[in-house]
């Protein structure tokens, strides 16, 4: 994978060889990027198997993230009422799962 600055991989996405994701492109939660795709500046990879995305595409980017459950697979929770949040509870375990992270070595 190449990428460049201020992309985002989320938890439990595969990005396969060759795959490029530029400038402030985001391949989301438990999305499957195939090999050679391409993820184009402030673009938004999607599900699985990926969409790509602009961020414009709100409404179709909602539709296909709620099937992906952010809340249940990264926090084990499930996604609140509308309204409602969830960082009450889930961000005190964010906290202390990240604290694994607190010696960590670049190599």
């Amino acid at each position: 994978m190449r990428s460049s600055t201020g992309t985002t991989v989320f938890n439990g996405a595969r990005v396969g060889a060759r795959a490029e994701v530029r400038i402030n492109g985001i391949v989301h939660l438990r999305t499957v990027l195939p090999e050679d795709a391409i993820v184009p500046l402030g673009w938004i990879a999607v599900g699985d198997p990926a969409e790509i995305l602009p961020p414009h595409e709100h409404d179709r980017i909602w539709a296909i993230q709620q099937t992906l459950d952010f809340p249940r697979h990264v926090f084990g929770v499930e996604r609140p009422p509308l309204g409602q949040s969830i960082n009450a509870t889930v961000m005190p375990r964010y906290a202390k799962s990240l604290r694994r992270h607190l010696d960590d070595k670049l190599m």
